[in-house]
C-alpha cells in the first residue's frame, strides 16, 4: 500500500511541477480557429479563441492571435488594444533582459524544465512583426505620427535582441563543451535538415530583422519629412534583400526633388496565408547514462508548412497588372529561429534527459514503482514547445504606385478568390492594406470597401 501511494505521488508532484501547459495541444487548438478564419467566419475563429483561453490570467500569444484576429475582422481599434497587451509583456521581457543579461540567461538555459512548460516570451521575430503590425493598424488609419512611434520601437527592439543573442549562443557552445553534448542538429538521424538549410532560410542574416519592417520605416519616415531617417531604413532593407529594384529605387527616387504632381505616393502591402506551425518528432540518440551509452528516443520541433492560402505574385489596380515584390516571409524567418535555436534546445533537451536516465536508475535501485511513475510522468510530459503565433501572415509582398486621388479597385487573383477591393485615395502618401487567407480577403480602414465575388457572401469591412 505505501508502495503505491509513493507511486501516485511521485507521479502527482511530476505533473504538478510541469503545469498545464504541458498537456495543451496548442497546434490544434489553432488549426481550428485558422479553419473559421480561412472561411471567413472571424467570429467564430474569435469565440473559440476566448473558449481555450478562459482563464484570467491570459499569455503573449492569447494577445498575439486576438491582435490579428480583429485586424481580419476590420476591428482597428479593438486590434490595437489586444496588441498593446502583448506589447506591454515584450517590453517587460526587454527590461528584463537589458536589467541584467547574464541572469536571463541562466533562467532560460536551466536544464531541469521541458520547453515547453516555459512562460512563453515570444520568438524574436514575432516580437519585431508585433510592432509592424501595429504600425499597419495606424497607417490604415493615415496615422503616419502613431506609426513612427512603433517603428521607432522596432528599431530598439532589434538591438535587444542582437545583443542577447550574441551572448545566449556563445554561453550555449561553452556549456556544450562542458557537458560533453553535440548540438548539431545535422547528427540528427531523420530530422528534416534541408528544410533548415533551404536557400531561403541560409539567405537571411538573422531571423528577426525584416526587409518590409525596415521599408515600412523609409516609406514613413519619407511622408513624414523626414529623409534622413528613411534612407536608413530603404538601406536596411536593401541589404537584407539585396538586388531588389524596389528598394534600390526607393533610395534613388529619395534624393530628388519633389515634383508638383497631385497624384499621392501609395504603398499597397498585401499579407497572405497564415505563419507556419510547429510540431514534435522524436529522434532516437545515443546518450551517456550512468557510465552506459544508452539509445534514447528525444523530441525536437519541425516546422509544418501552412497551405491555406495559394501563392501569387501579381494583383490588378484599375484592371491593369501590377507586379508585387516579397519583402517577407514568416516560413522562412521562423524556420531560421529554429536553425540557430537547435544546438541550444539539443543541448537541454540531451542534458534533461540524462538527468532524468540517471535519477530514475537510482529510484529503481531502491523503489522500483517510484521509478516507473516518473518514467510515466517523463513521457507524458516530454515533447517539443510546438507553440507559435499562427495567425500571423506568411508573406508580405508590397508594389508601390503613383495614384490620381479619388477611387481605385484592387482585384485579387482567381486563385484566391477574385476579390475585389475599392480604394479611396485622398492623401499625399497613403498605405493600402490587405490580408489574404484561403479565397477569403479582409481589410480595415476608412478607405477601404470589400466586395466578395457574388459566389461568396458579401462582406464589407471597414
Amino acid at each position: 500500500m505505501a508502495s503505491r501511494v509513493l507511486t501516485i505521488a511521485t507521479l502527482c508532484a511530476a505533473v504538478q511541477l510541469t503545469g498545464c501547459s504541458a498537456f495543451r495541444n496548442y497546434d490544434s487548438e489553432l488549426q481550428q480557429t485558422n479553419q473559421h478564419l480561412t472561411s471567413g467566419n472571424v467570429d467564430a475563429a474569435l469565440a473559440l479563441l476566448e473558449k481555450n483561453n478562459s482563464g484570467d490570467d491570459k499569455d503573449l500569444l492569447y494577445y498575439f492571435e486576438k491582435g490579428e484576429l480583429l485586424r481580419s475582422k476590420g476591428d482597428l481599434n479593438g486590434s490595437q488594444t489586444a496588441w498593446r497587451e502583448a506589447d506591454n509583456v515584450v517590453f517587460k521581457w526587454e527590461e528584463s533582459v537589458k536589467l541584467d543579461t547574464d541572469k536571463y540567461l541562466g533562467q532560460f538555459g536551466s536544464y531541469l524544465v521541458n520547453d515547453k512548460v516555459r512562460k512563453y516570451e515570444g520568438y524574436d521575430y514575432e516580437k519585431v512583426m508585433l510592432t509592424t503590425q501595429m504600425a499597419l493598424n495606424l497607417l490604415a488609419q493615415n496615422d503616419f505620427e502613431g506609426a513612427r512611434t512603433e517603428i521607432k520601437k522596432t528599431h530598439e527592439r532589434e538591438a535587444v535582441i542582437a545583443e542577447l543573442r550574441d551572448k545566449e549562443y556563445l554561453k550555449q557552445e561553452q556549456e556544450a563543451e562542458k557537458e560533453g553534448v553535440k548540438t548539431e542538429y545535422k547528427d540528427l538521424q531523420g530530422y528534416p535538415v534541408a528544410a533548415l538549410d533551404a536557400p531561403d532560410v541560409v539567405g537571411l542574416k538573422n531571423s528577426y530583422q525584416s526587409a518590409f519592417s525596415h521599408y515600412l520605416s523609409g516609406y514613413v519616415y519619407e511622408a513624414l519629412g523626414e529623409k534622413g531617417l528613411a534612407a536608413p531604413g530603404y538601406r536596411k532593407a536593401a541589404e537584407l534583400r539585396p538586388n531588389t529594384p524596389l528598394l534600390e529605387k526607393a533610395l534613388i527616387e529619395l534624393d530628388k526633388p519633389a515634383g508638383k504632381n497631385a497624384d499621392s505616393d501609395v504603398l499597397i502591402v498585401v499579407q497572405s496565408g497564415l505563419a507556419p506551425a510547429r510540431d514534435s518528432v522524436r529522434i532516437p540518440l545515443p546518450l551517456p547514462i550512468n557510465g552506459n551509452l544508452v539509445i534514447t528516443p528525444l523530441s525536437f520541433p519541425v516546422i509544418k508548412e501552412d497551405t491555406s492560402t495559394a501563392s501569387f505574385a501579381q494583383i490588378e489596380l484599375d484592371q491593369k497588372t501590377l507586379e508585387l515584390t516579397g519583402l517577407n516571409s514568416t516560413s522562412a524567418m521562423s524556420r531560421r529561429a529554429l536553425r540557430d535555436d537547435m544546438p541550444g534546445i539539443i543541448l537541454r533537451t540531451s542534458v534533461r534527459a540524462i538527468s532524468r536516465g540517471a535519477a530514475q536508475d537510482k529510484i529503481n535501485q531502491t523503489n522500483p514503482l517510484a521509478g516507473l511513475a516518473v518514467g510515466l510522468a517523463s513521457a507524458i510530459t516530454e515533447g517539443a514547445d510546438t507553440r507559435t503565433w499562427r495567425t500571423l501572415p506568411n508573406a508580405t509582398q508590397v508594389a508601390r504606385v503613383r495614384l490620381s486621388k479619388g477611387e481605385h479597385v484592387l482585384n485579387l487573383p482567381s486563385n484566391v478568390g477574385g476579390t475585389k477591393v475599392k480604394v479611396t485615395i485622398d492623401r499625399p502618401y497613403q498605405v493600402v492594406s490587405v490580408r489574404v487567407v484561403g479565397n477569403r480577403v479582409f481589410a480595415g480602414g476608412p478607405a477601404l470597401l470589400v466586395e466578395q465575388p457574388a459566389a461568396s457572401q458579401s462582406v464589407a469591412l471597414k
